[in-house]
């Protein structure tokens, strides 16, 4: 779905903002997390710098200590392979700031097809 094509991670918070999706972005990410058995949960209350910057950093860990629970974690979001492998930095800071957009564009999808269609 390219409905949406967002150039950054703010751009995805604003949007789920201004469509009132963001408390279910919020609950559908920490889901995802829930169901890749990944503990996280963002602090509360969170704007929408805290949160990619607590999601960049989870990334950052699970890519460094944990790449099985990050793999799973892909898998459960369904982060598009494609996309994944569009990623061309070999700067594991800049991996995990793409791969923390790729999941929250993921993520804003699931709960706008659902917003819509269900």
């Amino acid at each position: 779905m390219d409905k949406f094509r967002f150039k950054s991670t703010i751009e995805i918070l604003e949007e789920a903002q201004k469509l009132g999706l963001f408390e279910k972005l919020l609950t559908q990410l920490e889901k995802d997390f829930e169901l890749a058995n990944v503990e996280w949960h963002p602090l509360s209350p969170i704007s929408f710098e805290s949160l990619v910057t607590q999601l960049q950093e989870k990334v950052y860990v699970l890519l460094l200590e944990k790449f099985s629970d990050y793999l799973n974690l892909l898998y459960v979001i369904d982060v598009p392979e494609k996309e994944f492998k569009e990623i061309k930095s070999s700067d594991v800071v800049e991996i995990s700031k793409e791969v923390s957009f790729l999941i929250l564009k993921r993520i804003f999808q699931k709960v706008w097809l659902k917003a819509k269609y269900v």
